[in-house]
């Protein structure tokens, strides 16, 4: 008597329900990330009249509002603002890296007593709530004379940045064959020479990685920019808050939409080109062989 067997080639209904709920999963994440953004975006080229016309595609369309976020007529020096972000952004990241990689390699080649516990302080470090700085800090700085100055932001940045620095390229360091520094060690190198020429070289995904998110940390930053800059220094997350129009009483959300997408589009360009860089990096070292 012949036995029905099930066919394994015949797709399930899971199977055959797999594909669609991919999709739609994908398409909610989408919706939920870029939504706000894709809003913005509208809102920047619609005239400023139709502002809040819910219309979900681009109407009115108009250049108006960039050229009123750049308009210093009105007190706004947006065009500084991005400028002055660049520059505390860059700095930050620069530096952040360079104390970043020599404190990762050495948490992760070095044996020394105390080790685990510096690991600890500079996770705990990344919790610790900005807030509760900004009183010591701003008394910090307006003794030394450092309100308004590029410092005042750049050095409380690099705290911020530097533990998530050195968290990520620590766990890619201390996956590294630390075979191919031994074999150059073998060859003459000096430990400096090994570090620069062999494993430094292997880490490039993972420090492209950290210098990306350090530059947008940087930049995204507002509470501390807010108290210790000046006009004249002020990034433009403190330059959009600021922002003037017309009428004092009511924002200009238009001008406003425009310089937030002025912001947001290089961001997202940058991210979107090198994600596979990003995605690299933040997963090296994240499977043991």
């Amino acid at each position: 008597m012949a036995v029905a067997t099930k066919n394994p080639a015949a797709p399930s209904w899971t199977r055959r329900l797999r594909t669609p709920r991919l999709y739609f999963g994908v398409l909610i994440i989408l919706v939920w990330g870029l939504g706000p953004f894709y809003w913005m975006a509208v809102t920047a080229f619609r005239d400023p009249d139709y502002t809040f016309d819910n219309t979900p595609w681009p109407t009115h369309l108009t250049m108006e509002n960039f050229r009123n976020a750049f308009d210093t007529s009105r007190g706004n020096d947006f065009g500084r603002a991005l400028i002055n972000s660049f520059v505390i952004g860059s700095i930050t990241t620069v530096l952040a890296l360079i104390i970043g990689i020599f404190a990762a390699y050495a948490l992760a080649r070095l044996t020394f007593r105390g080790k685990y516990l510096v690991s600890g302080l500079i996770l705990s470090a990344s919790m610790f709530p900005v807030v509760v700085l900004v009183t010591p800090l701003f008394q910090l700085f307006t003794n030394i004379g450092w309100i308004g100055e590029y410092q005042a932001m750049i050095i409380p940045n690099i705290s911020f940045v530097l533990p998530m620095t050195v968290y990520i390229l620590a766990s890619f360091f201390t996956e590294l064959p630390w075979e191919l520094e031994e074999a150059a060690r073998i060859d003459g190198a000096s430990k400096l020479q090994a570090f620069r020429l062999v494993m430094l070289p292997l880490a490039a995904p993972a420090v492209f990685t950290t210098a990306i998110l350090a530059f947008i940390a940087a930049v995204n930053e507002y509470l501390l920019a807010r108290l210790l800059s000046s006009g004249s220094t002020e990034p433009v997350t403190v330059a959009i808050a600021r922002f003037s129009g017309n009428n004092p009483v009511v924002p200009p959300y238009a001008a406003i939409m425009a310089a937030g997408t002025i912001v947001t589009i290089p961001l997202v360009t940058m991210v979107l080109i090198f994600q596979r860089r990003i995605i690299s990096g933040l997963t090296a070292g994240g499977v043991k062989s």
